[in-house]
């Protein structure tokens, strides 16, 4: 190949990048709605934009104030020849313009992660959510079983509940009137560690649908420091891609939503408790909130855009410690003497006291009535007893074994555990009283040694963990290739 050729070859080349660039700008441009460059709302909110030199767009509303701002508000900007904008970079001595018009090209273009998409247009003759998307729920518990062990009604309440919900959308974007049905919210009652948000995290991952995830102990009432209501959804439109109407079908989990239980005793005003709770309620009942796109805080240099939550799920899940004290008070209050007398300590260790909790019990915690009246599914999860922490090392489809085993295997290297060191684990977990989650850190404490001495000899073929080795009396069991 001579070099004209070579030459040509190259300027094709460049011709199809360039190409390729402006179809995938042009995509963009597409999927993506216009930001006003000094308002920051983006086209469905402040109207038809403007297009500036440099990529910048304006909405007619500001690009008037900056008229007025420089010109003293005796210029009408609608008279203006925007085509003589593609002039204003050449020529810096055009002084018919404001100056922020002089060089346009220098401003830094909106991050994408900032860019609200498109909604998609609505047609009468079919719905955008389908009802076959979701699965009946037999099918969402049998997946839900795959991953999670043990709390089987706590499943099959959530199986129901989101189930319901999905057909509810259903229901109500083909434009049924007759019937309204509520929206199905769900509070999820439970000790640390026995599976609130493993649940709801494996749900989601399942329906494939959005999932944001809030703590609600960082949440305060509008104006003191801390995160807004609002940024519950801002959240979830940033696990959305930024596409509302993917975010207005998704699921939010608001965690520790008993740290925001009223303070009892307290003098000064409760920012961080009831007064959360009471601005939950419009989000949870479902209505229209402004956010900041991106998953920021509220400023004047982030877009907003306006989600409706009227379909999105609401999940709230805490530990809340001593409510079994409060059900224990209440199923007691009404013992009398004799022989037929129930005795104080009956409920002491009944493993399903927090199954019988009532509204009374919560609003005695701390919750408020319309809160709790807007989460009308409660779901109640059992704490791990020691056979359920070693059903949990072994059987869900990413049990911590199995990926302790897959590590190995990269090595050529197989793993097994003794029934007796699978017991002794579960021993140390229930010592340290947080659930599940200490099974990872007591694992992470004795396959050290394992992992860190296996990799230096080839030769190694198999190795088993056993009782005297967690107990430090005696070593693994090691054999070698054949």
């Amino acid at each position: 190949m001579d070099e004209k050729d070579k030459n040509n070859m190259e300027q094709e080349n460049g011709q199809d990048a360039s190409e390729n660039e402006k179809t995938t700008k042009k995509k963009e441009k597409d999927e993506y709605e216009k930001i006003c460059y000094m308002c920051r709302r983006p086209e469905s909110v402040a109207g038809p934009m403007i297009s500036m030199p440099g990529g910048m767009d304006v909405c007619p509303s500001c690009l008037q104030k900056a008229f007025d701002s420089v010109m003293g508000g005796n210029f009408d900007f609608g008279k203006l020849d925007l085509n003589q904008l593609d002039k204003l970079d050449k020529d810096k001595s055009n002084t018919g313009f404001p100056p922020f018009l002089m060089n346009l090209s220098s401003i830094n273009p909106i991050p994408k992660r900032q860019q609200v998409k498109k909604k998609k247009e609505k047609t009468d003759a079919e719905p955008t959510f389908k009802l076959d998307d979701i699965p009946a729920p037999h099918k969402i518990k049998a997946q839900l079983d795959e991953y999670v062990v043990g709390q089987e009604m706590a499943k099959k309440v959530i199986s129901v509940a989101v189930y319901n919900h999905y057909k509810r959308i259903f229901v109500k974007e083909r434009g049924d009137k007759d019937v309204v049905i509520e929206k199905s919210n769900i509070l999820m009652i439970g000790p640390t560690g026995s599976g609130k948000t493993y649940l709801v995290k494996t749900l989601a991952k399942l329906l494939n649908v959005p999932l944001a995830i809030a703590d609600a102990t960082s949440l305060t009432e509008a104006g003191y420091i801390g995160d807004d209501i609002e940024s519950v959804v801002s959240k979830l439109l940033a696990a959305a891609d930024n596409d509302v109407e993917k975010a207005e079908h998704g699921i939010i989990f608001i965690d520790e939503i008993d740290k925001i239980a009223k303070k009892k005793n307290m003098n000064t005003r409760d920012v961080s408790g009831e007064a959360v709770q009471q601005e939950l309620l419009k989000l949870l009942e479902g209505s229209t909130v402004d956010v900041p796109v991106g998953g920021g805080q509220k400023n004047a240099m982030t877009p907003m855009t306006s989600v409706n939550t009227d379909n999105i799920l609401f999940i709230c899940g805490g530990a809340f410690p001593d409510l079994e004290e409060i059900i224990k008070e209440r199923l007691t209050k009404t013992s009398s003497m004799g022989f037929g007398a129930d005795l104080k300590d009956k409920y002491d260790k009944d493993p399903t006291l927090l199954s019988k909790v009532s509204n009374e019990d919560l609003r005695k915690f701390g919750m408020i009535p319309e809160f709790l009246g807007r989460l009308p599914v409660t779901v109640t999860l059992q704490g791990l007893t020691k056979e359920f922490l070693v059903r949990i090392l072994r059987e869900p489809k990413n049990a911590i074994i199995r990926q302790y085993e897959k590590l190995l295997e990269l090595d050529e290297v197989k793993l097994n555990f003794e029934e007796e060191a699978l017991e002794r684990i579960a021993e140390e977990a229930m010592k340290k009283d947080t659930g599940a989650r200490a099974l990872r850190a007591i694992l992470e404490e004795y396959m050290l040694d394992i992992m860190y001495e296996i990799p230096k000899d080839s030769n190694i073929g198999s190795v088993t963990i056993t009782k005297a080795y967690l107990d430090k009396k005696g070593g693994p069991l090691i054999e070698m290739r054949a």
